[in-house]
């Protein structure tokens, strides 16, 4: 599999700085010092939240990133969509996206033994 071109997200990160991008189930992960503070899926940005930061997303009618289970139940994780008008401003980005890194830093992933 082809490695994922972060360069795509040069614009839109310029004021938030450099990520790394992995290809993942169907889309792609967004991580920044080995954190994983994005998911990319069919071209839509969704960024990790947590109880406190998810109020701004909810605020702008934004959507969780969810997927059908086996049995077709709907799972929906911390991820949420990007609002529209944050894609054409790389300030107002960055706030957005030092939100998703501090709740990636708060909630390190347990690693397996």
């Amino acid at each position: 599999m082809a490695k994922a071109d972060p360069s795509r997200f040069d614009d839109l990160f310029s004021a938030f700085g450099r990520i790394a991008v992995r290809r993942m189930f169907g889309g792609e992960g967004l991580f920044v010092d080995g954190l994983m503070i994005g998911l990319v899926i069919q071209d839509r940005i969704y960024l990790k939240t947590d109880d406190q930061s998810r109020k701004a997303y909810i605020a702008e009618k934004s959507k969780p990133f969810t997927y059908s289970a086996k049995g077709g139940k709907k799972v929906s994780l911390n991820y949420y969509a990007i609002p529209e008008r944050i894609h054409d401003d790389p300030e107002l980005f960055a706030d957005w996206a030092r939100a998703a890194h501090a709740v990636a830093r708060a909630k390190p992933v347990k690693k397996k033994k």
